[in-house]
Formats: C-alpha cells, sequence, structure tokens
C-alpha cells in the first residue's frame, strides 16, 4: 500500500524505528522489519534522496555545552515585506537555532540559545533588535524543556 510521498508501510516501519534512535545498526532495523539490511540501506537512501529523511547528526544537550538559557522570541517587522531580509539577517546568528515566519501577534518566531542572560541581552540588542524591518521583540525564557520529539510516524 503507499501512501503520502510515495512511502509504503516498510518505510513508515523504518523510519518509526530510527525515529527513536538514528544510531540503530540497519541489520537490527532489518530484523525488526523482516527485510534485509541492503533493503533497509536503500530504503533510507531513497528517503534521504526525497527530503523525507533531512539532516543527520547527533542531537547535543546545549546545557552540557554551556548554553544554559533557551528562549523564544516573537518578532514584530514594520512591514510584512521585509520578512525575507529579515530571516537571512537572523540565520547569521549563530545562536538562533530555528526560525519561524507564523500567523497571529508575531511575523517571525525564533528559539534561541544563550549561555546566561547576559550573553542574550547581547544577541538581542547587540544584533536581533539591529536588524533592519524589526520594529520589536517579545523574549520568552523556557524554564524546562520537558519533551522533545519528533513527529509521530504511524504505520
Amino acid at each position: 500500500m503507499t501512501l503520502r510521498n510515495n512511502l509504503d508501510q516498510i518505510d513508515l516501519h523504518i523510519l518509526e524505528i530510527i525515529t527513536k534512535n538514528a544510531r540503530i545498526p540497519f541489520k537490527d532495523v532489518a530484523a525488526e522489519v523482516g527485510v534485509s539490511r541492503a533493503a533497509v540501506h536503500q530504503r533510507v537512501n531513497r528517503m534521504i534522496d526525497m527530503n523525507v529523511i533531512i539532516g543527520s547528526g547527533y542531537n547535543i544537550d546545549p546545557k552540557k555545552v554551556d548554553y544554559k538559557t533557551c528562549t523564544y522570541v516573537g518578532i514584530f517587522l514594520e512591514k510584512g515585506g521585509f520578512y525575507e531580509n529579515v530571516a537571512e539577517q537572523l540565520k547569521e546568528i549563530p545562536e538562533i537555532v530555528e526560525c519561524h515566519y507564523t500567523t497571529g501577534q508575531y511575523a517571525i518566531f525564533v528559539k534561541v540559545y544563550a549561555r546566561d542572560n547576559e550573553h542574550l541581552k547581547e544577541i538581542l540588542s547587540g544584533k536581533v533588535q539591529k536588524i533592519p524591518g524589526i520594529s520589536s521583540t517579545e523574549t520568552f525564557i523556557s524554564l524546562e524543556e520537558t519533551f522533545k520529539r519528533e513527529v509521530p510516524i504511524h504505520n
């Protein structure tokens, strides 16, 4: 049975397994899914080529590398037409790890990691708020990340 993006039940089962543990050996995935290791490898590569699987790497605990302050910032623009230029400049700030063009109160919503509140102040007033087209910002400090996960894969 073919589903969204030309993915079948085997693809979805593979995705379900590897989103829970990206370091699981393909031989273990193959055993659980009931296909060969080569089939798992081919299917994963196909899903990478299709941009179903995006990026690769390890998830790093920001606190372990001295980024103790997680913040969300709502950004107001002078005009909606400034979005692309502002987004390009926000991309140049390495502490901004996510950027979303949104509906509602804010035009842009970003996630920022800072070493501490002083560093956050430097990022906000020294970089973000100096970008032409930004009229103001509203900052929300996260006290704790309760959980984080990938979208659910149902096969």
